[in-house]
């Protein structure tokens, strides 16, 4: 098992068994390692809206096995316990609720953070 740290410093448990089956998909084989980057410093991220544990990281990646792509990874948050759903590269994003990520910026030698807020439904 591998665990990993999303944006909002939530541990996010990567099993085994869905492991396999992201790399079941040959285009997923060289981007587990950005998994861990899409949770910790996603491009945004949307609310499910079949679900509303569940949560979809979205990372663009330029270069992938198949072109530029964004990179999706889904999370269940129950509770305490976050663990990965599955993780794909789309052409693009799923309808949702849209989540700007946790921010930091500088601003005069300050670290000033800005807090996720609500944007609405949003398709690219």
């Amino acid at each position: 098992m591998r665990w990993l740290m999303d944006y909002e410093n939530r541990i996010v448990r990567l099993t085994e068994e869905r492991l396999v089956h992201i790399r079941q998909h040959p285009e997923m084989e060289n981007m587990v390692h950005a998994i861990g980057e899409a949770l910790a410093s996603p491009a945004f991220v949307r609310q499910s809206c079949s679900d509303t544990q569940t949560n979809l990281y979205y990372r663009h990646y330029e270069q992938t096995f198949v072109g530029p792509k964004w990179l999706c990874v889904v999370i269940k948050a129950t509770g305490n316990d976050c663990f990965v759903l599955t993780a794909y590269l789309t052409d693009k994003p799923k309808e949702g609720i849209r989540w700007t990520p946790l921010s930091r910026q500088i601003f005069h030698g300050f670290i000033v953070t800005q807090t996720p807020s609500i944007q609405g439904n949003y398709s690219k």
